[in-house]
This record gives C-alpha cells, structure tokens and sequence, in this order.
C-alpha cells in the first residue's frame, strides 16, 4: 500500500482482532479508514456504516428459533437489513486534516468529537 496509490482503507469486520494495528498505519500513512460496526469509529476508525447489528442478532434468533422447531434452514426465506447506521469520528478527521461536509454529520447516528 505504501508503494501504490491508495486513497483510503475499507477494513473488513473481521479483522476486528486487528483493528489497532490497521488504525494507526493508517494514521501514520493518512489513509481515511471505514468499516461496518459503529465500534470501528470508538477505535479510531474514520467512519463506519453498515447494519445495525443488534437488529441483525434480534432476527437471527428467530431463525435460530424455527430450526430447533424442525424447520430446514434452506427453507428460511432470505432477509436483508432494513435498518443501516453512520458513525464518523471527528478526531481522526481532524488527525488526517479531513472536513466532514456538516450535511454528512446531520445524517450520522453517531459522531465522536
């Protein structure tokens, strides 16, 4: 990354383990960093947006629920998530000499000053 032009970092959830060291080679090599779960921003991730998991943990239950009934998993009808969170981190935008635009701030759910 350091020898290709790399205007930013999308951290996949499961590198969670991973997060502190992601986070500050970004910051050492001002990379604006996002992720899904809204603790990537309370680590010092840039942004976040993705489901909002505990939505996600309430249905899985369900499902976990029908299966012990009987039910075979592969008929379960698909879902996808109806409800999505934005969380951005002011701290690290200030650190990477970033403005978040105000009309990104009034639509996140979470900002951390």
């Amino acid at each position: 990354m350091k020898k290709a032009p790399v205007g930013g970092l999308i951290v996949d959830l499961t590198l969670q383990d991973h997060w502190k060291r992601i986070l500050d080679f970004a910051l050492q090599n001002r990379l604006p960093t996002l992720s899904g779960p809204q603790a990537f921003i309370e680590a010092g991730g840039l942004a976040a947006y993705g489901p909002h998991f505990p939505d996600l943990f309430r249905r899985s239950a369900g499902y976990v629920d029908r299966i012990l009934k009987g039910a075979k998993a592969a008929d379960l009808p698909v879902e996808q998530a109806t409800r999505f969170e934005l969380g951005i981190n002011l701290k690290t935008a200030k650190a990477l000499g970033l403005t978040i635009p105000q009309s990104l701030l009034q639509r996140a759910d979470q900002v951390i000053e």
